[in-house]
């Protein structure tokens, strides 16, 4: 992924970290011996399926603001205008809060708990090599306004 040098410098694509993990802890059930939750497969896709249209409709609000606002989402790309509306009042990273919801939710929704058990280290992934760079950039580009909108809204990841 080629980066932009008004950008966060995020070298990899958050998506491809959720989703390369995701197909790993599913592969590696092949090969340890905790291969099923132990749980009705119905309940488990019902679960599996309300996390997946959770974490979706948050994804579709954030990228749906993110277009309104004409700003890019990437964060290989320059940020043109900092969004503290919709699920941005609520969390500084729905997106990344959407990916894990819908990790979570096809993680279970396949029965697989390598995969599931995997999400913290995905998570702390996303925190120390893209979350702290991208508010590291917008605290660069945008000053007191952003270390604002920090102060009243929680990363709540």
């Amino acid at each position: 992924m080629a980066v932009k040098p008004d950008s966060a410098g995020v070298r990899f694509p958050p998506p491809l970290i959720y989703l390369g993990a995701l197909l790993f802890g599913l592969a590696a059930e092949r090969f340890v011996a905790l291969r099923s939750f132990g749980i009705d497969w119905r309940l488990l896709f019902a679960t599996g399926a309300l996390l997946f249209v959770a974490g979706a409709a948050m994804m579709l609000a954030a990228a749906g603001l993110f277009r309104r606002l004409g700003t890019n989402a990437p964060p290989s790309r320059p940020t043109t205008k900092s969004a503290t509306t919709g699920p941005y009042r609520w969390t500084r990273n729905p997106m990344y809060l959407a990916m894990a919801v819908i990790y979570a939710g096809l993680a279970i929704g396949f029965d697989g708990p390598v995969a599931f058990a995997l999400l913290p280290m995905v998570l702390i992934v996303i925190q120390t090599q893209v979350i702290a760079r991208e508010e590291r950039y917008l605290e660069t580009k945008f000053g007191e306004e952003y270390r604002s909108y920090k102060a009243r809204v929680r990363r709540r990841f």
